[in-house]
């Protein structure tokens, strides 16, 4: 059926008994107007394209477009048609767009894997608290990306976001958050959804690097912790890696396999280094005979059990993976320690009570290694490679403290230049007026 239409026509078509029914116009082919069962009326362009292929593009529904506007806008499509443009292309692809949502669970499914599992299980914390905020404890944050178009982001909207988190306290985790989205619409790039990457050009926020050392005495203190700390397990852990200065990661995650006792070395896999290659250590007696000690009582509790010693050095309670928490036991042993500082905070109904906030984190247990290095007289090159290190710049962190080897060996040259003499008289040298 075909008629010039009108407002008034358009108002008055009467509604079809089921699904949907196109009244068409008489002076433009195509357009024409859609009523559904339920009253809602739209304008339509039917067209074919120079393919061939037969599209049906909406234009507007009533009362928003009067049928006039209607009209002309069809004659313009229609225009554009001939030029052999596809209205309706223009439309799939923004409703087929890739989301924020989308890039996400990309980069889980096919970038996460080839990263550590530690950094991988970071990743998907932020992503959950922050980008896709679909996390039931994640904060309420603006802007909101996860529904976004991964095309119509822009500098701004990532810039938002870093500022949001920065404000709530947490301008270290607002730079992770920042480095994990540029890495993410780089990503996009090479995936060909954008040409750009809205990351670039955003002012991070200012890092302090942390430079904490166990002191002597607070070296001490710690090992006096250890041997009364109750839980044996965290304890030896802590033990080995003032041993070897390795990650926690390292630790917490070494198998058997990756030991030689007799020689004395420690063959980490590239799977476990953040270097991401293998990393070859020897190990001081000490350490292999903590970790020979751990093995005799890994091998006598399987044989007590008529089980299989677990391919871990610490294996985990309750399952067959490894040891995956220290922050409760590390909290104790730091009060036990002295490595706390204390403070006075008062409540809402005014009442104070003294809070206990460690100040020195596992980590800093690698630096404390470190630092004995130094002090005996390693040079930085040596000590690099101990830790792992596979940038010079890395371990350079560590030369402030090398004042006290460098002095001794300054004068040990001294001391043959000029031998001290049995009475030496020291003469005061005056500056010329």
């Amino acid at each position: 059926m075909a008629l010039k239409l009108t407002d008034t026509l358009v108002d008055g078509l009467a509604l079809p008994d089921r699904g949907n029914k196109i009244t068409y116009d008489t002076e433009v082919k195509g357009f024409g107007c859609r009523v559904t069962m339920a009253g809602a009326r739209s304008f339509i362009l039917n067209y074919r394209t120079r393919s061939g292929r037969e599209r049906r593009y909406t234009i507007g529904s009533r009362p928003d477009w009067k049928t006039i506007t209607a009209r002309e806008e069809a004659k313009e499509l229609k225009r554009r048609i001939d030029r052999g443009e596809d209205p309706m292309a223009a439309v799939e692809a923004d409703r087929n767009a890739k989301t924020v949502e989308d890039l996400c669970d990309r980069y889980i499914e096919e970038h996460l894997p080839r990263k550590r599992a530690s950094s991988a299980a970071d990743d998907r914390a932020m992503i959950a608290h922050y980008i896709k905020q679909d996390d039931p404890k994640a904060p309420k944050i603006e802007p909101k990306l996860r529904h976004l178009k991964v095309a119509e982001i822009s500098f701004s909207d990532i810039d938002s976001l870093h500022r949001a988190i920065t404000r709530r306290g947490n301008p270290y985790r607002a730079n992770r958050v920042l480095s994990l989205l540029s890495k993410m619409f780089a990503l996009a790039k090479r995936w060909q959804w954008r040409t750009d990457n809205p990351c670039e050009g955003i002012e991070r926020n200012n890092e302090e690097k942390r430079h904490r050392y166990l002191s002597p005495t607070e070296l001490t203190n710690l090992i006096a912790a250890l041997a009364t700390h109750k839980d044996e397990q965290a304890c030896n852990i802590i033990r080995l890696l003032l041993l070897t200065g390795a990650r926690r990661g390292e630790v917490r995650s070494a198998r058997w396999e990756q030991f030689d006792l007799t020689a004395g070395v420690w063959t980490k896999p590239g799977s476990t280094t953040k270097q991401k290659t293998l990393h070859r250590v020897p190990l001081s007696a000490p350490a292999r005979q903590l970790l020979s000690d751990l093995r005799a009582k890994a091998e006598h509790e399987a044989k007590t059990q008529n089980a299989a010693v677990s391919d871990y050095v610490f294996p985990g309670r309750g399952s067959k993976g490894y040891r995956q928490e220290l922050k409760k036991d590390w909290r104790e042993l730091c009060i036990a320690a002295r490595l706390v500082d204390v403070s006075t905070v008062t409540d809402a109904k005014g009442r104070q009570r003294t809070v206990m906030t460690p100040n020195a984190r596992v980590h800093d247990l690698r630096h404390t290694y470190a630092s004995m290095l130094v002090s005996s007289g390693m040079s930085l090159p040596i000590i690099g490679a101990l830790l792992g290190h596979s940038q010079p710049g890395t371990t350079a962190r560590y030369s402030h403290l090398m004042d006290d080897p460098l002095r001794q060996a300054t004068e040990r040259v001294g001391a043959i230049v000029m031998p001290a003499r049995e009475s030496a008289e020291v003469v005061s040298i005056k500056g010329s007026a």
